[in-house]
């Protein structure tokens, strides 16, 4: 019944939350235009040629310019003329009258080909769920774009929303249409970077702590010299949890520190590092007004609080992101590569993704990672530049796992001291290894296998020989 009223175009109120959200229902099309919703499970692939453009169709166009609680919407044909529009909430009552305003145009979510400067959230989600083609475009090129229509700065977002719409009309095939994938990876993706911004804000609190110590207890850091090591502070912080000022510190009697010491995991040389702290401890050191130490000391204990909570939720998210990363399909791929562990090969699948469209080839995942150099060539001029304009979080999991592997993969090694030799900084050298790293992964993700060292570097030792 409901897919008979879709058919003939009927209003939004007809829908149930589930249909506009286009949720995956087994039985029940969660099309607004009408057809059957690819099965959980499915890629874009196997959608079929439904979803793509085909010669003689009808293509309607429409450009999203979004906000936090709302969306100006443009619609227009193939010949630029506008077809409808205006400013809709946020939420399922809004994604209703943008199906209804495209219901009105197009028989087909094929049809639809829509730009908006976000690539994630329920309504991008909606609009992929309803198989309409998402081209999510980057801000920075929408205002290049912006420059080509007018030069005299002004802005707006019914105006930015026409320029969306223009933008997937005229030049869409210079970009790539949102891509497919697994609801799985995009949950390891969030995990992965919620990790790393706990990491993040610990390393801050930790600066915080370390600049606040060498304000009033320089004798602090002497103890401590390694603040900052995670594997290496919980000394520090149990110590100057029972101790955030001078004098305290200076009282500690060998046995409170042995003591706090056990607290905080040491169960070695507990003996020999107690006499260690409270010598340091016990020097002599300029000292800030009772006052002033006072306040520091209450700062210094708030601090240490935040990041012993913080190293808790870290080690919880670890352990849940691993056992995500774990049930992955490519886990075992990812996990047989040199230098990879559960973290950073969660890291790095989850900003890749797991659509196997994604990358058309080597060079394309290479590029997309940032590793790949770039030419700027003018005139009589030309230069190979590292590629500054990457995914950040890629490119740091990329560098620290090309690092592992000069400890792990002999072919690594070779190729870094190679690379070296030829005058190469570390840092172009590990570039180097990493862009070649990418492209070992792709073909073992292509090929469905596991990482072979002979496979992988085989051919450069016989060419050097």
């Amino acid at each position: 019944m409901v897919d008979s009223f879709c058919r003939d175009r009927a209003p939004a109120s007809c829908w149930s939350p589930a249909v506009l959200l286009g949720c995956r229902a087994k039985h029940l099309s969660t099309y607004p235009l009408g057809r059957n919703r690819v099965s959980a499970g499915s890629t874009r692939a196997d959608v079929g040629p439904s979803s793509i453009e085909k010669e003689g169709m009808v293509m309607l166009f429409v450009g999203d310019d979004w906000a936090q609680d709302h969306h100006d919407v443009y619609l227009m044909d193939e010949a630029g003329t506008r077809l409808g529009g205006g400013r809709l909430a946020e939420g399922l009552t809004g994604i209703g009258q943008l199906h209804e305003m495209i219901a009105a145009h197009a028989d087909e979510p094929g049809e639809v080909i829509v730009g908006i400067e976000k690539d994630h959230g329920l309504w991008v989600g909606a609009l992929v769920a309803s198989g309409y083609q998402v081209y999510a475009i980057n801000p920075m090129a929408v205002a290049r774009y912006r420059d080509r229509h007018r030069m005299s700065g002004a802005k707006s977002d019914a105006a930015d929303a026409k320029l969306l719409a223009d933008l997937v009309r005229t030049d869409r095939h210079n970009h790539h249409p949102l891509d497919g994938d697994s609801g799985q990876v995009e949950a390891i993706k969030v995990l992965a970077r919620t990790h790393q911004n706990l990491i993040w804000l610990r390393t801050r609190q930790i600066n915080t702590l370390r600049a606040g110590l060498l304000e009033y207890y320089p004798a602090a850091l002497e103890a401590f010299p390694n603040l900052g090591d995670r594997d290496r502070d919980r000394d520090a912080l149990t110590v100057l949890h029972r101790a955030p000022t001078p004098e305290q510190g200076a009282r500690l009697s060998l046995s409170k520190i042995a003591a706090a010491l056990k607290a905080g995991g040491r169960s070695r040389y507990i003996e020999e590092r107690s006499r260690q702290i409270q010598a340091a401890l016990r020097g002599e050191h300029l000292r800030a007004p009772d006052a002033v130490t006072t306040a520091y000391g209450a700062a210094t204990s708030a601090t240490i609080a935040m990041i012993t909570e913080l190293n808790h939720q870290i080690s919880a998210l670890e352990t849940q992101l691993a056992q995500s990363f774990r049930t992955h399909p490519d886990a075992d791929i990812y996990l047989s590569q040199p230098g990879i562990g559960v973290i950073l090969g969660a890291r790095v699948l989850g900003e890749f993704g797991d659509d196997p469209n994604r990358f058309t080839n080597a060079k394309c995942r290479k590029n997309y990672a940032g590793t790949s150099p770039v030419t700027v060539a003018s005139g009589r001029k030309r230069a190979v530049m590292a590629r500054h304009v990457r995914n950040q979080r890629l490119y740091d999991a990329l560098d620290r796992w090309a690092f592992a592997t000069l400890k792990t993969s002999p072919g690594a090694r070779t190729f870094y001291d190679h690379h070296r030799a030829a005058g190469d900084t570390h840092h172009q050298a590990l570039r180097a290894l990493a862009n070649r790293l990418v492209g070992i992964l792709h073909g073992c993700l292509r090929h469905h296998t596991a990482y072979n060292e002979d496979t992988a570097w085989g051919h450069r030792t016989l060419t050097a020989a």
